[in-house]
């Protein structure tokens, strides 16, 4: 049966098989592994993961599809290699799905609208995976791997609890329905919250929001009504940073530097 997409669920069912197994080479997927699949649609991506061994957890919205994937993986489910939940993955507590801290990888083509949403839950939460590899709209991807050499907010956020990689880009044509934009495939490996055993999470992105909080100002300017121009110049010459950097210009390791140096 072909499902129509639905474009209030964000639904763009990806048919490149180039890209599938792209997705599952990068996941580096072996039978041992515990997959969570977000948003399988009509399981497409669901078929070359099972076919690897690994066991999945695929959580789909959409219930016109429960049907569907329940029919085609019934042989799957029988044997307890795929459990299909119907729900809103960021509503689920992955505690009950019975996913523990790094016991699982996310492979996921998702709707791009809840990309910051599916960041913020994985990589931030308490429960991370160990890797994950998602679909992402390309300008995205370019952001966080900061192709121009330039660092953002996105960019320092996903890269403090990860090594970033663009595995490809995925034309919009690879798509069903066709998006307006092109794609790429993101994986974030390596994933656990070590970058903050020396540093306070909260008080990091606290320091990173202030200092892009005026893009077109330098960094000291957007920093010095929290903690005092005086302060601010003696710290940057002291770890050597130009005084008139901008935000951007900045490494994560700078601001985990920073972070260490200044007093909030």
């Amino acid at each position: 049966m072909q499902i129509k997409a639905k474009k209030s669920l964000g639904q763009n069912f990806l048919k490149s098989k180039t890209a599938l197994l792209a997705m599952i080479k990068a996941g580096e997927i072996i039978s041992d592994d515990i997959v969570l699949e977000i948003g399988p649609g009509q399981g497409a991506l669901t078929e070359k993961i099972l076919e690897t061994g690994a066991k999945v957890i695929a959580v789909e919205k959409d219930d016109r599809l429960i049907e569907v994937l329940d029919e085609k993986f019934a042989e799957s489910v029988k044997n307890s290699q795929f459990t299909l939940i119907h729900g809103d993955i960021l509503e689920l507590d992955l505690n009950k799905m019975g996913l523990k801290n790094g016991n699982f990888k996310l492979i996921a083509n998702i709707p791009y609208y809840i990309t910051g949403l599916i960041f913020r839950k994985f990589l931030s939460g308490d429960i991370q995976p160990k890797k994950l590899v998602i679909m992402v709209q390309k300008e995205i991807a370019d952001r966080i791997v900061a192709r121009d050499g330039k660092e953002s907010l996105l960019s320092l956020s996903v890269k403090a609890y990860g090594d970033v990689k663009k595995i490809m880009k995925v034309e919009k044509e690879n798509f069903s329905p066709k998006p307006k934009v092109d794609s790429a495939i993101l994986l974030i490996n390596d994933i656990s919250k070590d970058f903050f055993n020396e540093i306070n999470e909260e008080k990091f992105f606290d320091i990173i929001k202030t200092g892009f909080a005026h893009k077109r100002k330098m960094l000291v300017a957007n920093l010095k009504e929290k903690f005092g121009q005086n302060d601010l110049q003696k710290i940057f010459q002291h770890l050597k940073i130009p005084e008139k950097s901008r935000s951007e210009n900045l490494k994560l390791e700078d601001w985990k530097i920073l972070t260490k140096n200044l007093n909030s």
